[in-house]
């Protein structure tokens, strides 16, 4: 409440007694704001639970994306390792240059330059001259890693060679196959008898 003249004025007595409250000590006299723990929950902590459960589902999403992703190239490499490999050994003296030629398609980097020397230098040829025939089956793979762009696969190989009219020998080897995906094909990039 204010004076007559608009400043805050103080408490008077009327004439019936009772005193009059001034503006100042209306002000004075306000409750002080109480702390809300509805406020604190509803404005603080709700939005922070919903950010850290949002948060939270993303990851567990991304993961699990990731974790399908490795599967499927897994899967994918081991049985382009498989596949890969009979091809790269595995010919008849007849069409080897065709067989071997056609395994090209299914290599990359350093090693497909190796390979391609080796075969176009020895194996060919000496299949030709001696009537060499090998037949590759892998009875066993499995993945060592995987990523979506990269793998390595151990595979069991077991060869049967013929010389010629000579009796068929069998060879038995382990091979660490690496792989890498090109154009969205699983090529292979190294083969490392173990």
């Amino acid at each position: 409440m204010t004076t007559s003249d608009g400043k805050p004025g103080t408490p008077e007595v009327t004439d019936e007694g009772a005193v009059e409250v001034t503006e100042s000590d209306e002000l004075e006299a306000a409750p002080e704001k109480k702390f809300s723990w509805s406020r604190l929950v509803a404005f603080v902590i709700l939005p922070l639970v919903a950010l850290l459960l949002g948060a939270a589902a993303g990851f567990l999403r991304w993961e699990d994306s990731s974790r399908r992703d490795a599967d499927t190239a897994r899967i994918d490499a081991v049985a382009t390792a498989r596949d890969a490999t009979v091809a790269l050994l595995s010919y008849q003296p007849d069409t080897v240059e065709k067989d071997l030629n056609a395994a090209r398609d299914r290599l990359t980097g350093d090693f497909l330059d190796a390979y391609t020397q080796l075969v176009n230098t020895v194996v060919i040829p000496g299949a030709k001259e001696k009537k060499i025939s090998a037949l590759a089956t892998v009875p066993a793979a499995a993945s060592v890693s995987a990523k979506p762009d990269h793998a390595v696969v151990l595979l069991f190989v077991d060869q049967t060679v013929t010389v010629g009219t000579d009796a068929p020998t069998n060879t038995t080897s382990s091979v660490r196959v690496t792989l890498d995906k090109i154009s969205g094909h699983w090529l292979i990039a190294g083969f490392d008898p173990i």
